[in-house]
Parts: C-alpha cells; sequence; structure tokens
C-alpha cells in the first residue's frame, strides 16, 4: 500500500510536468532531492519522522548536515528550494498548515562568466589552422574549427554528426543534444566552403583504410573521432596559435552565444540554437554582454570617467 508521504510526492510530481510544464530532468531532480531529506528524517528521527511535522530545529539540522557533507553553496541553495516549493504545493492542496522552509535564503555562490574568444583571437585560430599545411587533415581542423564557431555546438554533439543530417542546400544541421534530444542549426558560408573542401579528403582516407560510415568527422584511420579525440585537435589548435593556454575548446560555444547576443539576437533564439533546457542557463551570457558593454564604453566614452572633464 502507498504511502501518504509517496502519494504527495507523486501528486507533486506530476504537478511540476503537468502545470508548471518543467522538463523530466527538472522533476527528476525535485524527486530526487525531497527523496533525500526524507531519507534524512528517517535516519535522524527515530520517534516521528513525518514531512508534516518538520520545524525549524529539523531544517537547522539538516542544513548542517548539507555542509558537514561538503555540499556547495549553489547545491544546498538548489535542494531548499525544491523543498520550499513542494511545501508550498501541499499548503495550497490544505496538505500542510506550514512551509518550514518559507525563511531559509540561501545566497548561491556567483556563476563565473563564461570566457569567449575575441575576434583578434579567433583569427590567429584560424590563421594557426591555415599555416599547418603539413598536417594531412588541415582541412578537416578548418572544418571544425569553422562547424564550432559558427553553431555553437558541444563536443559531443559534433563527434555525434553525420551526414545525412547536414542540409548544405539550405545551410542547416539536425543536431542530436542531452537526452537526445533533437534541434536544427543552421550555419553559414565560411562553414559550407570548409566542409565542401574536406569532404573530399575524408572520401579518400575512408577508401584507404576500407571504411564504411555516415559520421562527418573522422580520425587518421577514417574512423569515426570520439569527442575526446575533437577535443584533442581543438587543443593543439589552440597550443599552437600565439593564444595563451589557459584557455579551452568549450570557449568556442561560448564565443558563439556572446557574439550572437551582442548583435542582436534574442535571448529565446540563442536558447534554441544552444540547445538549453532552461532559459536560465542562457542568461549567464547576458552578464558577459552586458560586461563587454561596459568595458567597451569606459574605454570609449570620453566621459564615462567622472575624473574626466
Amino acid at each position: 500500500m502507498i504511502s501518504a508521504v509517496d502519494q504527495n510526492l507523486t501528486w507533486f510530481l506530476k504537478y511540476l510536468k503537468n502545470e508548471r510544464k518543467y522538463s523530466d530532468d527538472t522533476v527528476s531532480a525535485y524527486q530526487r532531492d525531497i527523496q533525500a531529506f526524507i531519507v534524512f528524517l528517517n535516519q535522524t528521527n527515530q520517534e516521528d519522522a513525518s514531512l508534516l511535522k518538520v520545524d525549524a530545529y529539523d531544517v537547522e539540522a539538516y542544513l548542517t548536515s548539507l555542509y558537514d557533507h561538503n555540499y556547495s553553496k549553489n547545491s544546498v541553495a538548489q535542494k531548499v528550494s525544491a523543498l520550499r516549493t513542494f511545501y508550498n504545493y501541499l499548503i495550497k492542496n490544505d496538505l500542510s498548515s506550514a512551509n518550514p522552509f518559507e525563511y531559509v535564503h540561501l545566497k548561491a555562490e556567483n556563476k563565473k562568466l563564461p570566457r569567449f574568444f575575441y575576434q583578434s583571437e579567433m583569427q590567429a585560430l584560424f590563421n594557426s589552422v591555415a599555416e599547418d599545411e603539413d598536417n594531412p587533415l588541415s582541412t578537416r581542423n578548418l572544418a571544425l574549427l569553422e562547424v564550432f564557431y559558427a553553431t555553437g555546438i558541444r563536443v559531443s554533439e559534433c563527434a555525434g554528426l553525420t551526414l545525412d543530417r547536414i542540409d548544405f542546400a539550405n545551410k542547416m544541421m539536425l543536431i542530436f543534444g542531452k537526452g537526445n534530444k533533437q534541434r536544427y542549426v543552421p550555419f553559414g558560408e565560411h562553414a559550407k566552403d570548409a566542409l565542401t573542401k574536406y569532404l573530399p579528403v575524408r572520401e579518400r582516407l575512408m577508401v584507404n583504410h576500407h571504411e564504411d560510415h555516415q559520421y562527418l568527422f573522422i580520425n587518421h584511420y577514417g574512423k569515426p573521432i570520439s569527442a575526446r579525440g575533437i577535443e584533442y585537435v581543438l587543443d593543439d589548435i589552440i597550443k599552437k596559435s600565439s593564444l595563451s593556454s589557459d584557455i579551452h575548446p568549450h570557449m568556442l560555444r561560448h564565443t558563439f552565444a556572446t557574439a550572437m547576443l551582442n548583435n542582436g539576437a534574442d535571448m529565446r533564439t540563442v536558447q534554441e540554437l544552444l540547445g538549453h533546457a532552461s532559459l536560465s542557463s542562457t542568461q549567464i551570457y547576458t552578464h558577459v554582454t552586458k560586461s563587454h558593454l561596459v568595458h567597451d564604453y569606459n574605454q570609449f566614452f570620453p566621459r564615462s570617467n567622472k575624473n574626466q572633464e
């Protein structure tokens, strides 16, 4: 027989999915956080572990336990938010009279702003590939760089890209993202040209190694290149450029998103192109663009500094 606690949790999860339209991943996260709190109550409260009898002392003990287990401030804040939402649901449906997490407000850690390449840095990367003429797969490396810069796709998504998902006429790619979710992403003329020059090289290499598959990007043996292999190629491009070594391939994705927003794209469009499940994941880039605007304003506007006359 299902318990009252399990029944309430089941109803709550259905409410999140059907009424709040939360994604499956978000609903699962809420479920894990609430169930973890129930486990804590059962372990620490021998007499009565009822969710409906939780008080401020239970909440304080739970928070202390989380910090003792070295959870980050962001993780603790997310767990508290999930439990606060759950108790608000119980109150709304006359299943509880109070929310023990109502006055618990934790300040999450500040997110580090994503770093991106400036135009001059991107040019240094392209130059690095162009100068690597001795590499038989330099056309592949250029195509990789152009595709990442033009689409902002993830490394894993690039590794899984197949020829049948590329529409060269309309310059569109069908991308399979996290959770196997599909989205269409356009690409520009530069990426199309780079891919067109790479495809004959790909074909010759596959014939030489008796390979037959649809994966777009391949390694020296004609086999599909792995996500780690792509990271290695991008790392090598970065090392051969004039740029510093403290940069990473994922910055190409950040560069795409920042460039789109800086040039007037709306947040929802960028969210869709990046394949973010939540708009909050995309909003971090607005802080980058705002920071960039402030920097340019202070640098170029003559009266931006109050000390200047």
